[in-house]
């Protein structure tokens, strides 16, 4: 076996079968799942070795190298980057001693494991270089192809492919992995990511993981009709189901070759599995599909329904009565927490309080102080249906999956929300929940990426959403953060990303906003000031000593120690005038004021506001 045959294997009216699960078997022959499975081709090689050689007893003809996860990012996690070449050409040579004459080998890569950039901090020559070196090791130790595999990144996947291609013409085979609704997590349908990976030099265009064979024949005949590349999948043996204290996949071999006549019905000449799948799945897919003909025919490519050119997004002015308060100079949102059970009245009668003062929106805390509350999106659409005031609906990416946030955001355009703060939100660190875990799936900039685009029309997959959102986007920035090059950084990247205007986090001292904007070179977009009237000495001390980057100066502390030493209400009523002259500081430095209310205390926000609207 060799590269030319593989080549030519690509090319004949055949099926070919590729081997299964690697993973899986090893868990299931007693490897732990926190050991680096990359890193068996080096520690185990016996075992390893001895898997490949039974896919292929079993009929495997594409055997893939145990090395999916063998990158410089991943391998980092155990302290390994610095071994990526030597374990990808131990791991090949391994497949390639099992395959001799019999097998063709694919070196196997996966995803990096990190985002890359318009929706993560990556960038895609960074990511251009730590394929390459995976890819290179796996090439120079002579493997027949490549195969880039279970991707819910098309963007990423086509960075690899166009990697791959960039150094070999060998064959290289491209799977995305999809959901049950059958496009990725990043919405993109398996028809546009086929379209997508050929224009990219794929040779062959599949699915794996993620779902059983029945979800995967539907978007399998999606990609059947967009392209004319061979076509592979291996799925996985079903979901996976809970039995003690374990994950299992069900799907019987004998289920999975039933499929794969299916399949191979719609046009799939590269057949396989992925998770729970085993030599026994194998080898009843080599029986079944022994002697069969493809019926893969020539389709001319449709266009996807969902597909289309973007729209230009309305000028900030006409998108919502804050964005036009934002473009005449001046706007003042309040804002306000949800309450912790269901029922909305607190919350509704400190908005029409607000709203009776002139303020232009009410923003609309998510998750806020430590324990469970009504999230902000059925808040905002509460109070500007029992209100008529309008929400700027903060919306952090803690805790949330990349389709959650999705659908929220289409959900909030439905419900004609059309302000939103997005912010990635801080670790939970109090309250009732303490074994709670934090998902970042993107950041801030990864979603302000992602809400520029709705507003162009279209979802992060390239589909049509039925016209522009229309989200005014507002940031949050931190001009006294610790680390204020990072800042200043990650401040840039939200305004590439497409941020309509930054709020900044409480600031007491102007000079602190002008040496900001002096880093980053005033970008054009609107600032407006974060505003916090002091409840007491205890609460401005809390901001000066625990909130990092908040820099409350050593003057003002002093004015709440005279003002707490006449008593609760000097205290309330000094912080209420500090806040007041603060904001006469900043009034030619700022668009505008967003005011927090400590412990509840709409009223304090409210005198401050009085007079200024």
């Amino acid at each position: 076996m060799n590269a030319r045959d593989l080549r030519a294997a690509l090319e004949d009216d055949r099926i070919h079968v590729l081997d299964g699960a690697m993973g899986t078997v090893l868990y299931d022959r007693g490897v732990f799942v926190n050991v680096c499975y990359d890193a068996l081709a080096l520690e185990e090689p016996d075992l390893v070795r001895t898997i490949h050689r039974e896919y292929v007893e079993a009929g495997a003809e594409i055997l893939e190298t145990n090395t999916f996860g063998a990158n410089p990012v991943k391998l980092s996690a155990y302290g390994l980057e610095d071994r990526t070449e030597e374990i990808n050409r131990a791991a090949a040579k391994l497949a390639l001693e099992a395959a001799g004459d019999r097998a063709f080998v694919v070196g196997a890569v996966g995803p990096l494991g990190v985002r890359l950039e318009p929706f993560g901090p990556t960038a895609v020559e960074e990511a251009e270089r730590y394929f390459e070196r995976q890819m290179r090791a796996l090439l120079d130790a002579g493997v027949h192809g490549l195969i880039l595999e279970t991707f819910s990144d098309v963007a990423e996947l086509e960075t690899g492919v166009r990697t791959a291609r960039r150094l070999t013409d060998l064959p290289i085979l491209a799977h995305v992995t999809i959901g049950e609704g059958g496009s990725t997590a990043f919405g993109t349908s398996a028809a546009d990511a086929a379209r997508r990976l050929e224009e990219a030099g794929a040779d062959v265009v599949g699915l794996n993981c993620s779902v059983g064979p029945a979800a995967m024949l539907d978007a399998m005949e999606e990609m059947a009709e967009a392209v004319d590349l061979p076509l592979a999948a291996q799925p996985n043996a079903g979901l996976p189901r809970t039995v003690g204290d374990r994950k299992m996949y069900l799907a019987s071999p004998e289920y999975m070759a039933r499929y794969s006549l299916r399949l191979h019905e719609v046009g799939v000449r590269f057949l396989g599995g992925c998770c729970g799948t085993t030599p026994e799945h194998t080898r009843l897919l080599a029986d079944t599909v022994r002697g069969l003909q493809p019926r893969h025919e020539s389709v001319g490519r449709s266009v996807s329904v969902g597909s289309g050119p973007e729209v230009e997004p309305d000028p900030l002015a006409e998108r919502s009565g804050w964005g036009r308060a934002l473009a005449e100079g001046w706007a003042t949102p309040v804002e306000l927490v949800p309450p912790p059970g269901w029922v909305p009245g607190d919350l509704v009668a400190r908005a029409r309080a607000a709203a009776a003062t002139g303020a232009h929106a009410v923003g609309v805390v998510d998750r806020g102080h430590g324990r469970a509350r009504m999230s902000a999106l059925p808040a905002s659409a509460l109070l500007a249906r029992e209100v008529g005031i309008e929400p700027l609906m903060h919306y952090t990416c803690r805790d949330r999956n990349m389709m959650g946030m999705l659908s929220d955001l289409l959900g909030a355009a439905g419900l004609g929300i059309r302000n939103v703060l997005l912010v990635s939100g801080d670790p939970p660190r109090q309250g009732p929940y303490p074994d709670s875990t934090s998902v970042y799936d993107i950041d801030s900039i990864g979603l302000t990426n992602v809400v520029a685009g709705l507003n162009r029309g279209i979802d992060p997959g390239g589909a049509r959403i039925g016209g522009s959102a229309g989200f005014v986007t507002a940031v949050a920035v931190n001009p006294c953060a610790e680390e204020l090059n990072r800042e200043v950084r990650r401040f840039r990247y939200k305004v590439e990303a497409g941020a309509d205007v930054a709020i900044t986090q409480p600031l007491f001292d102007v000079d602190d906003l002008r040496r900001f904007r002096d880093a980053t070179r005033d970008p054009e977009i609107p600032f407006v000031l974060g505003l916090w009237p002091f409840a007491s000495l205890r609460n401005a001390e809390f901001l000066a000593f625990e909130v990092p980057g908040v820099h409350v100066p050593e003057r003002v502390l002093r004015r709440m120690a005279a003002a707490q030493a006449q008593g609760r209400a000097s205290a309330r009523a000094e912080g209420i005038a500090i806040a007041r002259e603060t904001l006469e500081a900043f009034r030619g430095e700022i668009q505008g004021i967003h005011i927090g209310t400590p412990g509840g205390d709409v009223d304090a926000a409210l005198e401050v506001l009085e007079g200024w609207t």
